[in-house]
């Protein structure tokens, strides 16, 4: 017996641990380790399929070995089948179009007497009440019409009677493919280069004595130390998809790569040698500019031109592997999809290869951008609206030491009147990293510093990690335990185990639903000890991270609930975890309150539970710049409640580095500043003037304008529109904007262009696109576009421009949080278009509760047209209930100040018209018209918010 085996067992645990942990923490700071991930070439199914894509590629005319099985094409309802099969297996495929209203064509792909059953459930999971509610079309408004060439080529074409659009399919039997047509012209192209292949279930065959080794990883797969035994064999598959008549692709976050996806075959410059991976991670300090997979998976891809916008969505939850190659216009093609043939028309063909599951993609026709973001929610749902403080100011760091320090941070912010919504503590707040307990040695009473903290409207979250230490005095793992919640090993008889922050884990099974709904339930006040309403939760490492695993996650033939391996859920797992959490916080009040829970994994759908981040950033410029295109794409990919570690989360920013941060982080749709517990404590206040007071002013820009923020929500909520956008979305017309990261818009309204490099003095190029009036939001300086022009900037100076066209709310008191925010009169922000208009919304309900489900909240439409500003109730407002008293409560809400920037005339008087009285009031502030900076301030008009009312200006 050596001498650690003589120590208690808690002591050993403990050495194990700081010496996992004292690893961990060299790592991050010597970067990311590669060899530590899997490349393609390491991933065995994933070099199967780009070696399968290589021999098409040498053949002179290469040609699919998937054909339409002669007379197997039935039209069912709002389905097409057919069944395929390759030309030498003869193991048939079982092939599905499923047609919906919105003109998406879902495409499913499986065994038609599969040896055994593949995993499925992941529709259940990701789509919008389990898939029972997809807006199919009905079965009279599809017609099949077949067609056989003279060569003997047999097509069918199914076209959409009732559609808005012309939309049409077109499939051929003999080599298969399928082709998505819009208008008549092929958009969405699948098969077309050959590369389907799909990985029929088999069983094993018999060793022969004398035989080589399998090398090919069907059957077993090593990394490093680790086997993954693979028991069901290869089941994978792979499918080549085209956007015909595009440059540029966009999405499948989350990768710290450009917004517009580089090639990554095909040779061209500054190409990846490596597909983008989909395979969530706990990447320390990733690397910037690669397609490596890091902590999230959303598998949409969106592709834009000037013509229309087009997307996919390849609904797996294993491992994803995908290839991009572009087609330049006019050129011969010689990457990756083509073989030297002459175009006329650009196009980027996409491979998807994924290791398990079904064969399930949805075709998102478009055809403008707000059409497919409208599509892709009405498949997972959009992004609900979020509680109210949640769009505020959270301050975090790993760690606040104690109960003391915590609640001097609080005091120093409110001294500092800078304000705030939430604190955060992360795991070392914890005992000894048991989830659900305080280190009462630390914080001695929870409850009182809830309550100190919640008398001024803030908020706690605290860190609860997926992962539960093995204790057998722990109650959350005895219980655990005892119900047989955890993931199981290989062999399914015993529970995984693994090494996380706690030491010697577990890790609850979330595809058990009895599971889900226990670990929701310790979110309830009466399991979750010392825990009040305004205690939020953070789910970090649900990945998930397992240090002592192969690429630090968990092994792929671990075993879940109903037999299946982790393989096939993996990208789920986060996903899952966070709606346990969700779930308990909602259930854990009557009636019930909207919860706030950020996750670090992410997968689709995950935007219904609530908000995500990048990850563990550097506090660096090159990160501050990378932090721009990885919110757009997530954004894009529906995935809208996302944001980055505000001053970097490894390393100590200087002073203008952080300030800088903060300035372009309150134009993240979640805004929070993080810490490595390594790093310096850097809250705002310790680093002085005039530091402090530029980031103070940018906070307080950002609760200025939290109604246009939560008005934003309300919109996407809706419709699936992004809050943060790339330029193209608003200007698709703009090819300079296609690839653009520089510069990005908060809703239609904002142009958000941040100083992003070190220059203490920098100049900045902006392009100001369309036929537009653009103003500068401090100065009201006014830009006709489309104009390039170039600014120099000091530290205090940003550049954010309004839109012409665009009525702004904002609150302008200053509060030290949001909630104090909650009865302060409105100021309406209208920016003259060149046509003399301007539209905009409001929107506000009670910022807590579901009753604006039933109605109660206030909603207008506001008008700016012929010098006349007015406001209509929207036609979502109805005269229910729940409507009426909360009007009744917000009957004093005024608006109190008007501020109309732009008017190409002097003016003198406004005459204002509500409730069918009317009175005149005098105008403020200049109001003489110019051809710039012209504002026209009409003080305390005296409307109240939720009437109509009307104000002319003569």
């Amino acid at each position: 017996m050596n001498a650690i085996s003589k120590l208690p067992r808690r002591s050993v645990a403990m050495l194990c641990l700081v010496a996992v942990v004292s690893m961990l923490l060299a790592q991050a700071c010597s970067a990311v380790k590669h060899e530590d991930f899997k490349t393609c070439e390491q991933s065995a199914f994933c070099n199967r399929h780009r070696t399968f894509a290589d021999s098409m590629l040498k053949q002179s005319q290469p040609a699919s070995p998937y054909s339409v099985i002669k007379n197997s094409v039935a039209l069912d309802g709002h389905f097409l089948t057919a069944a395929v099969e390759h030309s030498s297996e003869k193991v048939p495929l079982k092939f599905e179009l499923g047609f919906m209203k919105n003109g998406v064509l879902r495409v499913r792909v499986q065994e038609e007497t599969p040896l055994k059953p593949r995993f499925d459930e992941t529709q259940m999971l990701v789509l919008r009440d389990e898939g029972g509610s997809l807006p199919y079309a009905s079965p009279e408004s599809i017609k099949l019409a077949s067609n056989t060439t003279d060569n003997r080529v047999v097509s069918h074409t199914i076209s959409y009677l009732d559609s808005n659009s012309s939309f049409s399919i077109r499939m051929t039997e003999r080599p298969w493919s399928l082709e998505y047509l819009v208008d008549g012209k092929p958009t969405i192209q699948l098969n077309t280069k050959g590369l389907f292949r799909f990985e029929h279930l088999r069983e094993r065959p018999a060793r022969e004595e004398g035989a080589a080794e399998d090398t090919t990883g069907e059957w077993e797969e090593k990394f490093r130390s680790w086997t993954d035994t693979k028991p069901r064999g290869p089941e994978s598959f792979g499918m080549d998809i085209s956007f015909n008549g595009f440059e540029h692709v966009y999405g499948i976050p989350e990768h710290s790569s450009p917004l517009s996806l580089k090639d990554t075959r095909g040779g061209a410059k500054g190409a990846y040698d490596q597909p983008y991976r989909l395979y969530n991670l706990d990447v320390f300090e990733y690397e910037l500019d690669n397609p490596m997979a890091l902590y999230g998976s959303i598998p949409l891809m969106l592709a834009h031109s000037t013509e229309s916008t087009a997307g996919v969505f390849w609904m797996n939850a294993a491992e994803t592997w995908v290839d991009v190659s572009r087609q330049k216009p006019n050129s011969a093609f010689s990457g990756l999809f083509g073989r030297g043939s002459a175009s006329h028309a650009p196009a980027v063909s996409t491979h998807w290869i994924s290791e398990s599951g079904v064969m399930d993609i949805f075709l998102l026709p478009g055809p403008s951008a707000a059409d497919v973001f409208r599509q892709y929610a009405e498949l997972v749902e959009p992004t609900p609206l979020p509680r109210e403080f949640s769009l505020g100011y959270h301050q975090c760091r790993w760690n606040y030491i104690d109960q003391e320090d915590l609640l001097s941070v609080n005091s120093k912010l409110e001294e500092h009147k800078i304000p705030y919504d939430v604190i955060w503590l992360d795991i070392e707040h914890t005992d000894g990293k048991r989830y659900f307990t305080w280190d009462q040695s630390k914080f001695p009473d929870p409850v009182a510093m809830q309550q100190e903290l919640a008398r001024n409207g803030h908020k706690l979250v605290n860190v609860v990690d997926p992962h539960i230490k093995r204790d057998s005095e722990y109650r959350i793992w005895k219980e655990a335990n005892e119900n047989g919640y955890f993931v199981k090993d290989k062999n399914g008889s015993s529970d995984f185990q693994g090494w996380c922050w706690p030491g010697d884990s577990n890790w609850v099974d979330y595809l058990n639903p009895q599971a889900c709904r226990w670990i929701g339930e310790q979110f309830h006040l009466d399991k979750y000890n010392q825990s009040t309403t305004d205690l939020f939760v953070w789910n970090d490492m649900n990945e998930p991270a397992v240090f002592n695993g192969p690429e630090i996650t968990m092994d792929k033939d671990s075993k879940h609930y109903g037999g299946w391996e982790h393989r096939d859920v993996h990208n789920i797992f986060g996903m899952l975890y966070h709606k346990a959490t969700a779930d308990g916080l909602y259930t854990r009040e009557t009636p019930a309150t909207r919860p706030f829970a950020l996750s670090r994994a992410y997968f689709a759908g995950s935007q219904r539970y609530g908000a995500i981040w990048t990850g563990d950033n550097a506090a660096e410029w090159s990160h501050l710049q990378a932090s721009i295109p990885m919110i757009l794409s997530n954004s894009i990919a529906g995935m809208h409640f996302v944001g980055a570690d505000v001053g970097g989360f490894f390393g100590n920013p200087d002073a203008q580095l952080l300030t800088r941060w903060y300035q372009l982080g309150i134009w993240y749709p979640f805004f929070r500043a993080h810490a490595h517990i390594d790093t310096k404590r850097r809250e705002p206040w310790l680093l002085g003037e005039p530091y402090l007071t530029y980031i103070r002013d940018a906070i307080r820009e950002r609760y200025r304008l939290l109604p246009f923020w939560y008005t934003l929500f309300r919109e996407a909520s809706l419709t699936g529109m992004p809050i943060a956008r790339p330029m193209w979305i608003e200007f698709p017309l703009e090819q300079a904007l296609f690839t653009s990261q520089d510069s990005f818009m908060i809703g239609s309204s904002i142009m958000v262009v941040p100083a992003t490099d070190s220059n203490v003095n920098q100049a900045i190029e902006v392009y100001f696109p369309a036929q537009e009036n653009w103003y500068d939001m401090k100065t009201y300086a006014l830009y006709l576009a489309p104009l390039k022009r170039q600014f120099t900037l000091d530290l205090s100076t940003t550049l954010v421009f309004a839109r012409g066209g665009s009525i702004i709310p904002t609150r302008e008191r200053q509060r030290i949080s949001s909630a104090l925010m909650k009865h302060d009169p409105f100021t309406i922000y209208v920016y003259i278009s060149r046509a003399g208009t301007a539209s905009g919304k409001l929107y506000f309900d009670d910022g807590e509760t579901y009753d604006y489900k039933n109605g109660a909240f206030i909603e207008r439409e506001l008008m700016f047209a012929d010098a006349k500003l007015s406001s209509r109730a929207s036609p979502l407002t109805k005269d229910t209930s729940a409507y009426i008293a909360f009007l009744k409560k917000t009957t004093k809400v005024r608006v109190e100040r008007v501020v109309i920037v732009g008017l190409p005339s002097a003016l003198t008087k406004a005459t204002v018209r509500e409730n069918g009285e009317e009175r005149e009031i005098q105008l403020e502030l200049g109001c003489k018209g110019s051809d710039s900076d012209s504002e026209c301030v009409i003080r305390d008009p005296a409307v109240f918010i939720g009437s109509d009312w009307e104000i002319s200006l003569s």
